[in-house]
């Protein structure tokens, strides 16, 4: 009984790459797999080489392999790209119209003639493709026609029709038999969509956004649901303006968070001060890419932690969260907005391209439960004072209109009420103020899940990864018997946990995604020690095979 199967799609942009993945696996999805779907994609609306590898296995996965069982190219470059990845019982299907130098024993369908005579779309090729890759498979042609009714919105019979063309063409071909798994038949979203949920989960009011890849997804996904949710969704003329129109949510007591990647957070520095003096809660979705400057705008990185742990100028209190899976992003989302209100701070979730973009069988039911973290209100007992001080220095909050209470938010030195001021004492007692604040989210943080070990924690060899690192170390961790120790909060860091992480350890491997080790530094800061860096760094992210071959390289 095959545990998984590996299948990788591709063609040039405008081909319909994305969705003939996302189809791929819905249909293994309705067999009972766990799904994880990678995307691959240039900076091009048209021409370029895109491709998805979506893999299904029998177990939660957060990674791609690098073989594939089905190869299903759209265009010859997708064959000369991708043969590497085959293995003697891989399936080559092609669409023969465009691929004059097949590989020997590939199976080619005229999918162009196919789509013209059936009256679809030239797109349509891409159904045309995965009716043949269904035969292939397995799969029963039920299945197929319901993924298929559910996913294309137009011209359906005609689809269907290219589909029964392409499933035909592989008739006697091969009898294989997809086994049924028992995993739950649960959605297949992005991290971007779950990224999305969870901070409705949190209570999100408005979200505001410049679209920059790959964190528009979010964009996207909560303009779409705004009505049924009833938020409001904006679009500014910039990063600077979509940061300080949150701010002004927050000031008007709506939960507000905010989408971009590296680029645009380097607009939003000075509000990112101006949250941390005026105490404005708001959350920020930080999704790295590969930089500096514009850098390679759709493929992935991990460069950004020491900035955005260090964004902004003075000293204020933030928290700094990379999520790891589909589960984190949901709960850490929710959690975000309610320890941002709760201690009116900013709180940056650090994201990439492979979380925001990859898509996962997404089971709500394996996330954690979600706590509370109820606003500190102002009773209306007496005068309001914005910036009353207090004992944790979380001051009660209060919006306008409100009867009675004159609001401040300032975002220069201030009095508790507000006021303006430059008296020395005033200055210091503020900043303690938020001292305060600092003590007490961390103690706070203690009673939360802010750090995970798996593997074998018995090893005396440890892997330590961040954000989506942890689905291929994860697995390698169980392949290699290594413990991998992950931290989620990475701002406040939690020293304790992961000094407690590494009892016994002998040796520390930190695995990232970047080229100076950010993470192998913020450990060193806290007193740690990574004995070797396993890095990599030309925008792709890496694969369970590639990431094993460097860890026994490096003499595990």
């Amino acid at each position: 009984m095959r545990d998984e199967f590996s299948v990788l799609v591709g063609g040039k942009a405008g081909d319909g790459i994305t969705e003939a993945g996302m189809i791929i696996a819905r249909l293994y999805n309705q067999l009972g797999y766990c799904l994880y779907q990678y995307l691959d994609y240039p900076s091009l609306i048209r021409g370029g080489h895109n491709f998805a590898i979506v893999r299904a296995a029998g177990k939660k996965i957060g990674a791609p392999r690098d073989g594939v069982d089905y190869l299903l190219a759209l265009n010859q470059d997708t064959i000369d790209r991708h043969s590497w990845r085959l293995r003697e019982s891989s399936i080559v299907i092609y669409d023969s119209d465009e691929v004059k130098a097949p590989l020997a024993g590939g199976v080619g369908l005229p999918l162009k003639t196919f789509a013209k005579e059936s009256g679809a779309p030239p797109i349509a090729r891409n159904v045309g493709l995965i009716g043949a890759f269904s035969r292939a498979a397995g799969i029963e042609e039920e299945i197929v026609e319901k993924v298929l009714r559910k996913e294309i919105p137009k011209a359906i019979d005609e689809n269907l029709e290219v589909a029964r063309r392409g499933r035909a063409g592989l008739e006697g071909r091969g009898d294989a038999r997809v086994d049924k798994r028992s995993y739950p038949c649960c959605p297949v979203i992005t991290g971007n969509e779950i990224f999305g949920l969870g901070l409705l989960r949190g209570g999100l009011d408005a979200y505001v956004a410049y679209p920059m890849t790959p964190s528009s997804g979010v964009l996207h996904f909560l303009a779409k649901v705004a009505a049924e949710f009833s938020i409001k969704v904006v679009h500014p003329e910039n990063e600077i303006a979509v940061i300080l129109m949150a701010e002004g949510f927050a000031y008007a007591g709506k939960k507000a968070a905010v989408g971009t990647s590296g680029g645009g957070f380097c607009l939003m520095n000075e509000g990112m001060s101006l949250a941390g003096m005026a105490e404005i809660p708001l959350v920020v979705l930080v999704s790295q890419r590969a930089g500096p400057s514009t850098g390679v705008p759709t493929y992935t990185a991990q460069a950004d932690l020491p900035f955005v742990m260090n964004a902004g100028h003075g000293e204020f209190p933030r928290l700094v969260i990379a999520p790891g899976d589909a589960e984190e992003a949901f709960f850490w989302s929710a959690a975000a907005l309610g320890l941002a209100w709760r201690y009116q701070i900013p709180v940056v979730l650090l994201s990439d391209k492979t979380l925001s973009e990859s898509a996962y069988s997404f089971n709500v039911e394996e996330a954690r439960e979600i706590p509370e973290f109820g606003p500190v209100l102002w009773d209306g007992d007496g005068d309001y004072r914005r910036y009353a001080s207090a004992e944790d220095g979380i001051s009660p909050l209060a919006f306008p209109p409100r009867t009675g209470a004159v609001v401040k938010a300032n975002s220069y030195a201030h009095l508790p009420s507000g006021i303006t001021t430059e008296e020395p004492r005033a200055i210091e007692a503020g900043q303690d103020k938020l001292l305060r604040k600092k003590r007490r989210l961390v103690e706070e943080l203690e009673r939360l899940k802010t750090l995970n070990v798996s593997g074998d924690r018995r090893s005396s060899t440890a892997v330590v990864c961040w954000g989506s690192n942890k689905g291929p170390c994860g697995e390698v961790g169980e392949e290699l018997g290594l413990r991998v120790v992950q931290p989620v909060v990475v701002s406040p860091f939690p020293a304790d946990l992961f000094r407690e992480a590494l009892r016994g350890v002998e040796r520390t491997i930190s695995v990232e995604t970047n080229s100076t080790g950010g993470m192998a530094k913020l450990i060193r800061s806290c007193g740690f020690e990574a004995d070797r860096l396993v890095l990599k760094y030309d925008g792709r992210p890496f694969s369970v095979d590639e990431l094993e071959e460097r860890l026994l390289e490096v003499g595990i």
